[in-house]
């Protein structure tokens, strides 16, 4: 059959966008997931989204009556007002009780019929344009073999194609196992899991598309939640490489000269800068700067992510060190971001990202820190292959972005990164405590910068409680073994 067959938008935040649009009109489709996955929801999201568009629904519960289904979607603020259900279980179709037994003939060959007769004879009462069966797990366990269970699925995904009507039929994931007729039947498998992370710190959830005739789908797993509004997936897009905007066009400056000096007078616009170095030695202030002075200079739009300090606490230390950030933060052209760790699944963030480029147009961005989102990530996977992804594509659109990472030690061997990802930076600033003079000073320079010149010169970053604020020292002298974790004054070696 072709494939711009007529789509069937599903509704749910993200699946029309795994599906490529949606699900092909008149087709049969099985959500596979074992219990408390989150089939129903799915289902009922579905037929919901299809009422609203006018089409004709159908809901066959066999296992849950339709008082409980109805209570149990209060909580996402739906009913099932307009959509039609078929109510055949087995208390409602007044079968079994307590003492009734069977003795001449198998239980499934007494219920088998009655339950299958009735499907069919709700399709025909109410010939519907979507239906949700729930289950067909239900009709397996009442089947008297696999030969007519078989032969009778076959029977109804042919009836729903002949009405064209779309079907979502729900199973379980061990019956798929046992026997793969269904599978073939269908036109497309939908499958649902939820388990504990490996650390068994956060539940994971995931939609998959394993099977879809006719069309193409985003491969993967994608994760999703499901919360007061219902159901939400993140689809998971490996992300592009290429730039939609040329890097490097502009300069975006610091505001301190000396800082701007030491970068070939400043950081290219485009580009991911790493800022690294021990905990306090004013990674999250250096790049507060950076955002800020974009922000006002360039008349633009930035987003600040913090996987650990609030925005309080960040507009407090602001202040203190004589950086006007907070009005910023009030007009929304600095928006600023709390990222509770372990809330988020990485795609979840990027898709949160996407929205803050597309949609709010912000063309700065600060993750503050990599550390915070590593612990929030490293449940979801491994988090330098998630940021990878990130700044991919965050490099595609052209947004300069400013990622802050803290080294484990304050002495010893030196990193660039602790995780290994220097090479997804186009520049490197790194910051170190040394001890000069009889005090403590931290010093910055600059590692690595991809395009442009930059000065190898190290120079104490000065940091005073306002009005006196941030400034730049001029280049250190006398000083030696400041990257390595270990300095020490030239002076003092001579004496």
């Amino acid at each position: 059959m072709p494939i711009n067959l007529s789509r069937c938008p599903v509704g749910i935040p993200g699946v029309d966008e795994i599906l490529k649009g949606g699900l092909l009109e008149g087709r049969s489709y099985l959500l596979a997931g074992s219990a408390g996955t989150g089939k129903t929801i799915f289902s009922l999201q579905w037929l919901i989204h299809q009422k609203q568009r006018g089409k004709k629904t159908l809901f066959v519960t066999l296992a849950e009556p339709r008082g409980d289904v109805n209570d149990n979607i209060r909580g996402f603020g739906w009913d099932l007002e307009g959509v039609t259900v078929a109510d055949l279980t087995p208390a409602r179709l007044g079968q079994g009780s307590w003492d009734e037994e069977y003795h001449i003939f198998p239980p499934e060959e007494v219920e088998s019929l009655p339950y299958w007769r009735k499907v069919v004879e709700a399709l025909d009462q109410h010939r519907p344009d979507c239906l949700v069966l729930d289950s067909l797990t239900q009709l397996r366990f009442v089947s008297p073999d696999d030969f007519q269970f078989r032969q009778k699925i076959m029977l109804l995904v042919a009836l729903l194609s002949e009405r064209h009507c779309t079907g979502l039929l729900l199973y379980e994931p061990m019956e798929m196992v046992r026997d793969s007729s269904v599978a073939l039947a269908v036109d497309g498998i939908f499958r649902l899991r939820k388990e504990i992370s490996q650390a068994r710190v956060v539940g994971l959830r995931d939609f998959q598309v394993e099977k879809m005739r006719g069309s193409d789908f985003l491969y993967g797993m994608h994760p999703l939640k499901i919360d007061a509004q219902g159901m939400h997936v993140f689809p998971h897009f490996i992300e592009k490489t290429g730039n939609l905007t040329t890097p490097g066009e502009t300069l975006i400056h610091s505001g301190l000269p000396e800082l701007d000096e030491m970068l070939g007078g400043g950081i290219e616009n485009g580009t991911t800068t790493l800022i690294t170095g021990p905990s306090g030695v004013g990674k999250s202030t250096l790049s507060s700067v950076f955002i800020r002075h974009s922000v006002v200079e360039r008349d633009e739009r930035g987003v600040y992510y913090s996987f650990e300090e609030s925005r309080n606490s960040l507009v407090a230390r602001c202040k203190g060190l004589a950086i006007p950030i907070e009005e910023l933060l009030e007009s929304q052209r600095l928006k600023f971001m709390r990222i509770n760790p372990m809330e988020m699944y990485p795609d979840q963030f990027l898709h949160q990202v996407r929205h803050d480029v597309e949609e709010e147009g912000r063309v700065h961005v600060i993750i503050d820190s990599i550390r915070g989102y590593q612990l929030a990530m490293e449940e979801f996977g491994k988090p330098v292959a998630h940021l990878h992804n990130l700044t991919t594509y965050l490099n595609r659109r052209g947004v300069t972005t400013y990622l802050t990472m803290e080294s484990e030690t304050i002495t010893g061997t030196m990193r660039a990164s602790e995780l290994v990802m220097s090479h997804l930076a186009d520049n490197i600033l790194i910051m170190r405590y040394a001890d000069y003079s009889g005090r403590v000073i931290k010093v910055v320079g600059c590692l690595k910068k991809r395009i442009g010149y930059f000065a190898p010169e190290l120079r104490e970053l000065i940091l005073k409680r306002s009005p006196g604020g941030i400034s730049m020292g001029p280049v250190l002298v006398g000083l030696r073994g400041i990257l390595a974790g270990l300095p020490f004054s030239e002076i003092e070696s001579v004496e």
